[in-house]
């Protein structure tokens, strides 16, 4: 009987807190357990420095907050040289420093780094702006060149990676279609045009205000807009019905939507992004409609399982067909919800990231 292999997650966040981690590797766990791998976490924030560290303010806070990280980082590097693999999601600490990664590279361990945004890019929480100089642009690049492998949620991302270290793999971000499905495809006359999204891209939602007004102004009580989101949303001439992001009621959320948008804007940071809005809108059998920026025209064949608009004339334009057309929202759906299965989902990939980690230790 082969021996168990041992792993390691070291990321910021306590599990089912951040979307990154719980995609990107808090979903495949049972899958790995099930093939010879003890799957151990090891978080940095708890619930109270979680709260602690997103409120404006309270800096004396923050600094005990993160003192006691760095506390908790200590004792996981004493445990390090117990692991076949440490994963490392994102960063290990929330300041500049690479110190932990560095010291988790000098254990027995195998290095895994993993990523799914721009993140070499300065991108920091409004309640932290005053805090920025804690953060050091050039982390990801050192990190990525002390691993012996790399985890790229696209293309670009691994563009980037491969310059640094050319033992580089794409994973997308993917869902579980066993859980993200849905179960009332046949809605009311209203039709939803659906946004899901958190508070740092609402900015992205806001852009689209301009067309959102002229299909508004055209429809009228025919269509509502619907954000699944953290904070309230006032878009002029657009009133936003605003639902709170709940675990346990994601799937009933998403599966109000009819129509499911992601505009972005044409950029170096959206360029980045693995298109996981749309993702989560096809995976439902939704009609997509989402900017051609970065991955997404990887993800979205225009007119056949989705749509890519250009300008705001085109979103007005395809968005209103899409209002119009209940049998080609149900066949745009039922397109996309087949890419997912095929290319998005947690079963397409599982055995990719299995073997890559199996091909460190074996």
């Amino acid at each position: 009987m082969a021996s168990i292999k041992k792993l390691l997650f070291v990321a910021l966040h306590r599990p089912d807190r951040s979307p990154s981690q719980r995609f990107r590797f808090e979903q495949f766990v049972p899958f790995l357990e099930s093939n010879g791998w003890q799957c151990d976490y090891a978080a940095l924030l708890d619930e109270e420095a979680d709260r602690v560290f997103y409120a404006s303010g309270s800096y004396f806070s923050k600094a005990s907050m993160v003192l006691k990280g760095f506390k908790k980082r200590l004792k996981d590097l004493k445990m390090a040289n117990d692991y076949d693999v440490v994963f490392i999601q994102r960063e290990t600490f929330i300041a500049g420093t690479t110190y932990f990664e560095r010291q988790f590279a000098r254990s027995g361990a195998k290095i895994v780094y993993d990523f799914d945004d721009a993140i070499w890019m300065l991108d920091i929480s409004d309640a932290n702006k005053k805090l920025s100089f804690l953060k050091d642009p050039s982390k990801t690049k050192k990190i990525i060149a002390l691993s012996h492998l790399v985890l790229a949620g696209n293309q670009y991302l691994a563009d980037y990676a491969l310059k640094i270290n050319s033992q580089v793999e794409i994973i997308p971000t993917v869902v579980n279609t066993d859980y993200f499905k849905t179960s009332n495809p046949n809605h009311s006359e209203v039709v939803t045009i659906g946004w899901s999204g958190s508070q740092t891209t609402v900015k992205h939602l806001l852009g689209a205000q301009p067309w959102l007004a002229k299909i508004k102004e055209k429809y009228g009580d025919k269509v509502r807009v619907m954000a699944i989101c953290e904070r309230d949303i006032q878009m002029d001439g657009v009133p936003v019905e605003v639902v709170a992001w709940n675990r346990a009621e994601e799937v009933q959320a998403l599966d109000r939507i009819d129509i499911g948008i992601m505009p972005l804007p044409d950029d170096e940071w959206s360029k980045g992004k693995c298109g996981f809005k749309g993702i989560q809108y096809m995976s439902m059998s939704k009609p997509c409609v989402m900017s051609p920026v970065g991955v997404n025209p990887e993800i979205v064949t225009d007119a056949v399982n989705g749509f890519l608009p250009k300008t705001d004339d085109d979103w007005f334009a395809i968005v209103s067909t899409l209002i119009e057309n209940a049998e080609l929202r149900h066949r745009i759906g039922a397109a996309g919800r087949a890419t997912v299965e095929q290319r998005y989902s947690l079963n397409a990939v599982k055995n990719q990231l299995l073997n890559a980690l199996n091909a460190l230790v074996d």
